[in-house]
């Protein structure tokens, strides 16, 4: 009885076993069949064979040789421009200037200060207290010639003149005592019946007479100076002028000498440009004693606002310590120009210099830091490059003699440090200079 029952347990279990096998063989058989995307299972759950014949593209048979031949001519020719286009875009493209010799006016630049014709410092000729002071007389003024900037104490020197005019008054009335007294020497002498003339002059009172008109001389020559020192206590500008500084102030008191006041002449200033050597190879001829009139423009490099001027004379001796030489340049009137030229004003200098024949006009860009020029050689576009010989520079632009007397150039405009000689470019042309441009 224990045996029939664990057999039929036995039978239970296999047939659990053969349902949960075949369950899963279905559900296989079920995902092998399902559709993949949107397309439409077939009924049948047949595999659709696809035939590869028909997608792979198999060449004719029986090709004629010509149709070959063209076309392993065409893969050959597409090779080749393709090796051609990857060199082309290999290489770097460097942007140039295309210049050409022609003639040039010569631009010389030198600086200097705007310094007056005359700086004077005024000083007090008379001791004295300042009574006064001009309302005109004050730091930065404008004032014109004799106008009187000071007053001092004039009553000592009044008295003084004073003194002087009674003492001339009383020269004059002793010469004429002594012309008179003289004239009577002389009757006496001739009456006396003497022959000849007495053997002292102090008889006819001729040495008198000199006396009483050196007296009468001295006395003119006081009163003049006590009329001067009276004149010299009001104190005035000898010229018309800029006030740069006021030394006194009324009720103060000043001794002989002491200066009143610093002043500037403005009728006319002057700037000292040192130029070189070689830059004096550039200017026109002259001799030393040619009045010189070579324009100039000057530049306040702050504000870049110009002048014109002139040079008006050049200095014949070096400079011990620059080895410079001075071009003397004048203006008229500085604080009349619109705007004004002010006084003390550091300034530059561009002076028309001769003309330059067969040199080269490029961008100071061009010149690198280590004063090299780049250029393209025609023959196979690498780069090269040269120290140039720069004659002058004028508004960006350097202008130099051209490289081994080469007329035109391809210049490069802005060389970098890690440029090496002989490397391939392509130039990119920027602009053009030379004889096809109106310069």
């Amino acid at each position: 009885m224990k045996n029939k029952k664990l057999f039929v347990s036995l039978i239970a279990l296999a047939t659990i076993v053969i349902a949960i096998t075949y369950t899963l063989m279905n559900m296989d058989a079920g995902k092998a069949n399902k559709p993949r995307g949107n397309q439409p299972a077939n009924k049948d759950n047949s595999r659709v064979e696809v035939d590869r014949s028909t997608t792979s593209a198999k060449p004719p048979r029986n090709l004629p040789a010509q149709t070959e031949k063209a076309r392993n001519n065409n893969a050959s020719e597409t090779e080749a421009d393709a090796t051609k286009r990857n060199s082309d875009n290999s290489q770097a493209q460097v942007g140039v200037y295309k210049v050409s010799a022609a003639s040039y006016h010569a631009v010389v630049k030198g600086y200097g200060e705007v310094q007056p014709v005359d700086s004077l410092s005024l000083i007090a000729q008379v001791n004295g207290q300042i009574d006064k002071i001009a309302a005109n007389f004050k730091t930065g003024a404008l004032i014109k010639a004799g106008e009187t900037l000071a007053f001092i104490n004039k009553t000592p020197y009044l008295k003084a003149l004073a003194s002087a005019q009674s003492d001339y008054q009383a020269a004059i009335v002793s010469l004429e005592e002594e012309r008179l007294l003289g004239i009577q020497a002389r009757d006496e002498w001739n009456r006396s019946g003497l022959d000849g003339d007495p053997a002292s002059d102090l008889v006819l009172r001729a040495p008198q007479l000199k006396a009483a008109q050196a007296a009468l001389e001295k006395a003119r020559q006081t009163v003049a100076s006590a009329t001067r020192d009276v004149a010299l206590t009001e104190v005035t500008a000898p010229f018309d002028a800029l006030v740069i500084s006021r030394e006194v102030s009324p009720g103060s008191y000043i001794q002989t000498g002491g200066a009143v006041a610093k002043l500037y002449s403005v009728d006319s200033a002057e700037i000292a440009i040192g130029l070189s050597p070689s830059q004096w190879t550039l200017l026109p001829s002259y001799t030393s004693q040619a009045e010189l009139d070579w324009p100039v423009t000057l530049l306040d490099a702050s504000t870049n606002i110009q002048w014109q001027a002139n040079v008006s004379r050049v200095e014949l001796h070096q400079d011990m310590t620059t080895r410079q030489r001075n071009a003397i340049v004048s203006l008229n009137k500085p604080l009349t120009q619109q705007p004004p030229l002010l006084l003390g004003s550091f300034v530059s200098a561009q002076i028309q210099g001769i003309k330059l024949d067969n040199i080269w006009k490029i961008p100071a860009s061009a010149v690198s830091q280590k004063q090299e020029v780049w250029f393209i050689s025609p023959n196979n576009n690498t780069l090269q490059k040269f120290t140039p010989n720069v004659l002058f520079e004028n508004k960006g632009f350097a202008f130099i003699s051209p490289y081994q007397q080469l007329k035109n150039a391809l210049i490069v405009s802005r060389p970098l440090n890690s440029y090496l000689a002989n490397t391939r470019v392509q130039a990119v042309i920027e602009a053009t200079t030379g004889e096809s441009n109106n310069d």
